[in-house]
């Protein structure tokens, strides 16, 4: 069988890549598992989060998002992120410059985030076309404080920051302008380009964890809010209920979306962010990340029954969450 584009199927992670694991250990609390966003490991008092993703599929601030994208991953857990360890793959037609603009990239984002770029590997990789940054983040934290993806309870109100489709709209925005001018304005354009001020998620994810209440957060990435939301009840072994009237969906996302025909649900949407939380605490959550600048609502209800997942459209039709088998983003860039 052949693989789709991006995330491997879970089927085969959980068959294959979870078997082949070398030895098990006692400091690791939380290794490798379906619909986490990192590992965690613990080393006397402290645990340490860490958290491994590629930037593949954007040829403009390569550098900047692997930062980011690895940051936003560490702070799901509650936990700021500290160190990074980074993998700079480079084709054959690279030359000084290209080495340049990525690390000045790199620099830039970490210094933003109060980040330490500590060690990693650069190298020109034979037949490869565009340039790869695997990025490695660290977080530090007091043992046992912090969240994962997998805390979702039944009752918990579900809360999304931004909007959906945020990394893919600023990537198509930049990668295929000149096929978007057919049909969308300059000035559309230039605003989908500038989405990729919101990929970070940092802020919003400490804001919400220390207002209290917080039992799982969850970045979505590939496979956008849909995805997200499944790897979460996926991890926390629950169901869940959501409302599309109350997603938001920025004009330039969905009209990016219309023109390649792909869905704002499914498109990479790294820089929004999932919050399970309980009922009481989920309305002051919402006012505190508002009070940093920080849209937020809640988009749902975690249920009990794993095996429900339900989307109310806006039409009040009930339908089942759909589950991406690859990132639209994808879908687009073939198009």
């Amino acid at each position: 069988m052949r693989l789709p584009p991006g995330k491997i199927p879970v089927d085969i992670l959980k068959e294959v890549v979870f078997k082949n694991l070398g030895v098990r250990r006692r400091e690791v609390v939380l290794g490798p598992s379906a619909g986490f966003d990192g590992a965690v490991i613990d080393i006397g008092n402290t645990s340490l989060i860490i958290s491994m993703d590629p930037i593949t599929g954007a040829a403009n601030r390569i550098g900047w998002l692997a930062v980011n994208i690895n940051a936003n991953d560490i702070a799901t857990f509650g936990v700021e992120p500290a160190f990074l360890f980074s993998c700079i793959l480079l084709p054959e037609n690279a030359n000084r410059r290209t080495v340049e603009t990525i690390s000045a990239q790199m620099n830039k984002a970490a210094e933003e985030l109060g980040m330490a770029i500590v060690g990693g590997h650069c190298e020109v990789t034979p037949e490869l076309v565009s340039p790869i940054v695997v990025g490695c983040a660290v977080g530090v934290a007091e043992k046992g404080n912090y969240v994962t993806a997998g805390g979702a309870e039944s009752g918990d109100k579900l809360i999304l920051t931004k909007s959906a489709g945020i990394e893919g709209t600023a990537i198509l925005a930049s990668d295929r302008e000149k096929q978007l001018k057919a049909a969308i304005n300059n000035t559309m354009i230039r605003k989908a380009k500038n989405f990729y001020n919101q990929i970070s998620v940092v802020k919003g994810a400490i804001t919400a964890f220390r207002t209290g209440g917080v039992h799982a957060m969850h970045d979505p990435t590939e496979g956008g809010i849909a995805g997200g939301i499944h790897e979460m009840v996926d991890a926390s072994n629950i169901g869940v209920k959501i409302f599309e009237d109350k997603i938001q969906i920025q004009p330039e996302t969905a009209k990016i979306c219309d023109f390649f025909q792909i869905d704002p649900l499914q498109l990479i949407s790294s820089g929004a962010l999932l919050v399970s939380a309980k009922p009481k605490f989920a309305e002051k959550i919402v006012d505190n990340l508002k009070q940093e600048g920080i849209p937020a609502s809640p988009i749902g209800e975690f249920l009990e029954n794993p095996q429900i997942r339900m989307l109310l459209k806006k039409s009040g039709e009930i339908q089942t969450l759909p589950r991406p088998s690859c990132d639209h983003l994808w879908l687009a860039l073939t198009r």
